[in-house]
């Protein structure tokens, strides 16, 4: 009998690692989907911030990159445009099992408005130790306090994320 569950074991095991690949590979996809909005938002002279709301199937939903500076408004963030343009498409502000990926820690307010949204899980690339709000200044998507929380994945693809914005803020300061 032994062998027997040493054999379902080592199957378990390979099998969750397969998983795990594949759900690995599935966040690195859709990262660099996200970074390619930051490039796009560099080009336009934007902060190169890039994200992409995939729903429980795996489904893109929505996606944008910051635009700030464009329609001169505060609220131009990549996470905000993003969540307004899925809740208009859904006609729901609920975001119920959605995954946001977005190359950087997001800030105060679209923590709030991830909450608000019902966000299930954010995958962010670079910290932003001057104001995220997911792990770096601040923790609200676990805070028990509230009535909901997301699960954060921080640090996903951070090299290549935090390098975008480094050239970025490099090429302000020529």
């Amino acid at each position: 009998m032994t062998w027997i569950t040493n054999y379902v074991d080592t199957l378990q095991h390979k099998v969750g690692l397969r998983i795990m690949n594949a759900l690995r590979q599935d966040d690195e996809f859709w990262m660099k989907m996200a970074l390619k909005l930051a490039e796009k938002a560099a080009r336009a002279d934007e902060v190169p911030v890039g994200a992409v709301l995939i729903d429980s199937q795996g489904q893109k939903v929505s996606e944008g990159h910051n635009l700030r500076e464009q329609l001169q408004t505060s609220i131009g963030h990549a996470e905000i445009l993003t969540l307004h343009r899925a809740s208009k498409l859904k006609k729901s502000w609920r975001l119920l099992d959605m995954t946001l990926y977005v190359t950087l820690e997001p800030c105060l307010m679209c923590a709030g408005a991830l909450l608000q949204s019902r966000i299930k899980k954010v995958v962010f690339g670079a910290y932003d130790p001057k104001g995220g709000a997911l792990g770096s200044l601040y923790n609200v998507a676990q805070d028990k306090r509230l009535n909901h929380q997301i699960e954060v994945i921080g640090g996903f693809m951070e090299k290549e994320c935090s390098q975008l914005l480094k050239n970025f803020f490099k090429s302000k300061r020529i």
